[in-house]
């Protein structure tokens, strides 16, 4: 079987870099999933980062989620739940403009380890970014320009905690899909496995490794690379035992960002270019409601939007 591509980023600087973003291109070109391990993020603010998510879970949401899991009546669940995630989840928003203070629940301690590793992994995916440029023959910065729209980045994390469910044959943890955006970085559990992606058709393990960092690409990247590069179909799957955290912090094109294929990707001979042209929030509001689905589909909707230059509103999505 493949190996899952691992990324060592110490090596960008030294004799094995070209192999070295071999592995990248590949990655990107066949698994739409990559690990990265000497990053660059400290082990000490990795691990009281995992230290202190763990224990707002305990303090503040896993009672909660007992209480939501009893009034649904999922303990004695008898068919496949379609219509439901089995994770317990906060969002915190960094950029353009950070809403940490507001979250209820967080201590202070909490709230100022985040915000650090916040910045830590913003500078970690552009840096990714200029990588992938380098791969795609871009100039350097093309695509955090392209992301960049008139005010910056969105960057926001989905903290989750996978608590054992006593039904994992009938329970995702999260179900399949793509993710809409640019680039995510993902900080998981090493000790509990669940996340799975869909490689030729079958389902593959994303491996738990300690202190790494799992890159995945997003539906937008697809597009600007004119589907060189792949967002590919992913899941998490519950387990019987265990509590699962993962910290996904996903680095997107502003609201206003105009998302195309790059010039220098389309080949000459395409007339029609295969990948739709559109404004980033216009995509977001067509995700939205099709999360779950299929991305083609979506792809077809801002094609069609952009030919008849109507601005389909979030409701034209059938």
């Amino acid at each position: 079987m493949e190996k899952f591509p691992v990324v060592d980023m110490g090596n960008l600087n030294n004799e094995e870099r070209s192999a070295t973003m071999e592995i990248i291109k590949d990655a990107c070109e066949n698994w739409g999933f990559f690990e990265l391990v000497n990053h660059g993020i400290s082990i000490e603010l990795m691990d009281t980062v995992e230290r202190m998510t763990k224990e707002h879970y305990k303090k503040c949401m896993e009672q909660r989620f007992k209480e939501m899991v009893a009034s649904k009546g999922l303990e004695s669940a008898q068919s496949e739940i379609n219509d439901l995630d089995w994770e317990s989840t906060f969002f915190l928003r960094h950029l353009p403009a950070s809403n940490i203070s507001e979250i209820p629940d967080l201590d202070e301690d909490y709230r100022k380890v985040m915000k650090d590793f916040a910045v830590e992994l913003e500078e970690l995916a552009e840096l990714v970014l200029d990588l992938l440029c380098e791969n795609l023959g871009l100039e350097k910065g093309y695509l955090k320009k392209v992301f960049y729209g008139s005010k910056g980045p969105n960057f926001g994390t989905k903290v989750s905690n996978y608590p054992p469910c006593p039904k994992p044959e009938l329970i995702k943890g999260l179900r399949a899909h793509t993710d809409a955006g640019g680039i995510i970085l993902l900080f998981q559990d090493h000790k509990v496995s669940g996340l799975q992606l869909l490689k030729d058709g079958h389902w593959i393990d994303v491996l738990p490794m300690r202190h790494s960092i799992v890159i995945n690409l997003g539906d937008q990247l697809e597009v600007i690379t004119n589907g060189k590069y792949k967002s590919v179909m992913h899941r998490v799957i519950t387990q019987t035992d265990g509590n699962r955290m993962s910290i996904a912090s996903f680095y997107n094109p502003g609201n206003d960002a105009l998302i195309a294929p790059a010039p220098a990707l389309v080949k000459e001979d395409e007339t029609s270019q295969v990948y739709p042209k559109f404004v980033f929030d216009d995509y977001m509001k067509l995700y939205a409601g099709l999360k779950f689905q299929a991305k083609e589909p979506r792809f077809q909707a801002m094609k069609a939007t952009e030919s008849s230059n109507i601005n389909l509103g979030p409701i034209a999505t059938v």
